[in-house]
């Protein structure tokens, strides 16, 4: 018996997300007295596999093949599974991003697991095995017991802390037992945008609402984020009037972000919008309307017109990076 981890690599190079899933499965690995194995797949220096090794892994599993550098869902998904049988796994964890949510149910139906998505929280029991997760879009939690043998789990980003610890896990090989079918997907290109951070792995975001009045006014959003390394972003009534393009649109129904922190300017916080960013580790808002329902989700609050408040907050960035 053991626990397995499946770390995502972008372009080599693991992220925070990364140590959060290798912490969060050193966690259930100790609850249930047994070993954590972690899996990357592609291509991943040794120096990097070791940092993985900081957060509680003992034994890292890498897969390099030339054709697994993008990803391919039956292959990658038959290759976690393959892993798991190998090594004894009754947990396997990943991430609750899109790799995560395309790769589960594969893994699920392979494994023959129960599958509990977006968990926020160590198991409040293994044996039975029950974990908790966000519900009523985060309004509400709820216990789900897993009966199956096998479990799948995908992790809520920033639901779980990141810990260190002096493991020092060995590396191996793995050879995965592939066919032609597990490649009927073929990746022809892959075309990636330069120069701004993407959405989706930002750890800080600045997101503009309706209060921005304009796409005329969007000028400090972008400078802010310019400033803090962030990627823009903006609520649903702010793309269907074209201010800004719809992949910028966060919400329940856009894009689902976890950042470590976001600015909410302008935005009243309906509850579709604050479903998908209510998984940030922080959140800042900005708004003129106390009564806002974004300033009951918020960590901390503005109140305040944005086109006055932004231009301050921009210069106390700029003075503080000066400093430092």
């Amino acid at each position: 018996m053991s626990i397995l981890v499946y770390t995502e690599n972008w372009d080599g190079k693991f992220k925070k997300l990364s140590y959060e899933l290798v912490s969060y499965g050193k966690g259930i690995a100790d609850m249930m007295g047994t070993s954590l194995i972690v899996i990357s797949i592609g291509d991943v220096d040794q120096g990097e596999l070791k940092k993985l090794g900081d957060y509680g892994s003992d034994k890292i599993i890498e897969v390099k093949n030339g054709k697994l550098n993008h990803l391919i869902n039956s292959a990658y998904s038959s290759i976690i599974s393959q892993v798991a049988e190998k090594e004894g796994a009754t947990v396997v964890i990943l991430s609750n991003n899109f790799t995560g949510k395309a790769l589960a149910p594969r893994v699920s139906v392979k494994l023959k697991a129960g599958l509990v998505s977006g968990v926020n929280a160590m198991p409040s029991s293994t044996d039975p095995f029950i974990v908790q997760k966000k519900t009523f879009t985060g309004k509400a939690f709820a216990n789900v017991k897993i009966n199956s043998v096998n479990k799948i789990l995908t992790l809520a980003q920033n639901s779980y802390g990141i810990k260190e610890t002096e493991n020092k896990a060995r590396i191996e090989s793995f050879e995965p037992q592939l066919s032609d079918n597990d490649f009927r997907t073929e990746v022809k290109d892959v075309k990636k945008v330069t120069g701004k951070v993407l959405l989706t792995d930002a750890e800080i975001v600045v997101s503009g609402g309706r209060g921005m009045k304009g796409p005329e006014n969007w000028g400090p959003i972008e400078e802010l984020a310019g400033l803090l390394g962030a990627a823009t972003a903006c609520s649903r009534p702010v793309s269907d009037k074209g201010w800004r393009p719809h992949e910028e649109h966060t919400g329940q129904t856009g894009k689902i972000i976890a950042p470590n922190l976001y600015i909410a300017a302008g935005i009243s916080g309906a509850i579709q919008h604050l479903a998908g960013v209510s998984s940030s580790k922080c959140i800042v808002a900005i708004n003129k309307d106390h009564e806002a329902p974004i300033f009951e989700a918020a960590d901390y609050g503005v109140i305040g017109d944005v086109q006055k408040v932004l231009p301050d907050l921009i210069e106390a960035v700029k003075e503080f990076k000066s400093e430092n």
